[in-house]
């Protein structure tokens, strides 16, 4: 029977956690041992005695907790110095960023410990009940719209009242993914007047659906590659597009930039020269901050006023509704490891072979399992 355990998340402002008492009962009800660390689920009021109620164990020792686990579940990665306290057979399971995270990684494989990175997991039709990249993304473009609209010193709807007409509030959403898209819908739904903008115009219908304007720009050449992301832009091309959203920019009481290049350094869309033509308390949303930015001047972790115009770069947006992030990110867990559970041997079993794990299988058993982390890894030696 496999150990699952559950841990309290530590880090900062990290609200989320990786298991509802839901899923605790359908890890028990698979003949799995599940055992959380106390206080697991206070960020989101749920008290120990729930997961109780559902068959786990509850731990209050991390070190006793971790010693004991087969498999790691967690919303953030844990580091060397705990990992160094559990089995070297242990799997851990969570969000792990291994392109920015190399030498965890590395130590990951010398180690021998196994470690799967929710990132990874492919974006297939088979896949998307374990998605947490995808589920976590719209409830960021959700977010960001929230976080905008608290900060405009105006409404969004319009509104004709007694004392006059209030005129609806302008949002450009760039980047039309899984956030943004939530983006789109979420400031309609509130009212806003709403235009977007994509490098992949094969979105232009699913933006129009969701009765948004699409910018059309005509940079050349794009496209998307097979994961669904969109592919870089060539120094000429960023320079038409950022030519040619300029005057949208500067015309919008809100702009949310999602523009994020998996695995590298997010591209920079918006210019201190086109911030400082956008009206005074205007809101800038930067989903990218914390990795670099779309936007010139953004501050990762932060909210700045630069020329009169407030951004917001303070990330980690799902955990702002953490009980629904949590049952979404803590559904794809349970979703991940129960499609590869065994009855017999009541426990995951990690078959190579098979297409999920070739990807999101970073490293186990000593060997770096993800062909392009390996890759990388290997460009790194030389």
């Amino acid at each position: 029977m496999s150990t699952l355990v559950f841990v309290k998340e530590v880090i900062n402002n990290e609200r989320r956690c990786a298991l509802l008492p839901a899923n605790a009962k359908a890890y028990v009800k698979a003949g799995a041992q599940v055992v959380i660390e106390s206080g697991i689920g206070s960020a989101v009021n749920i008290p120990d005695s729930d997961y109780q109620d559902a068959g786990a164990e509850v731990v209050v020792d991390r070190s006793e907790l971790l010693a004991r686990a087969d498999f790691i579940m967690s919303v953030q990665p844990l580091g060397r110095v705990e990992l160094e306290g559990t089995k070297q057979s242990v799997c851990c399971i969570s969000f792990l960023d291994p392109f920015n995270n190399t030498e965890h990684i590395k130590w990951l494989k010398d180690s021998g410990r196994s470690a799967l990175s929710i990132e990874m997991i492919p974006r297939s039709s088979r896949c998307q009940k374990m998605d947490a990249l995808s589920s976590q993304a719209s409830l960021a473009g959700y977010v960001m719209v929230a976080k905008a609209m608290a900060e405009l010193p105006r409404v969004l709807p319009m509104m004709m009242t007694p004392a006059g007409t209030l005129k609806p509030a302008k949002v450009f959403v760039i980047g039309a993914g899984v956030a943004g898209l939530q983006a789109i819908a979420t400031a309609k739904r509130l009212g806003a007047s709403v235009i977007a903008y994509d490098t992949r115009e094969v979105v232009a219908e699913q933006v129009k659906s969701l009765g948004a304007k699409f910018l059309a720009i005509d940079v050349g050449e794009t496209g998307q590659n097979e994961q669904g992301y969109a592919n870089a832009l060539t120094e000429e091309q960023m320079q038409i597009q950022q030519q040619a959203q300029a005057s949208c920019i500067a015309d919008s009481d809100i702009v949310i930039t999602t523009a994020q290049l998996f695995g590298r350094k997010p591209p920079v869309l918006i210019s201190l020269d086109t911030v400082s033509k956008m009206k005074p308390g205007s809101v800038i949303v930067d989903m990218a901050a914390e990795n670099g930015g779309n936007v010139e001047g953004s501050a990762a972790g932060q909210t700045i006023i630069v020329e009169g115009v407030t951004i917001i770069g303070t990330g980690n947006w799902p955990s702002a509704v953490a009980l629904d992030a949590s049952q979404m990110y803590a559904n794809n867990l349970q979703a991940l490891l129960l499609e590869f559970w065994d009855t017999e041997q009541q426990s995951a079993v990690l078959d190579l072979s098979d297409d999920i794990l070739q990807t999101a299988l970073i490293t186990h058993q000593g060997e770096l399992i993800n062909p392009t982390i390996k890759a990388l890894l290997s460009e790194d030696k030389n």
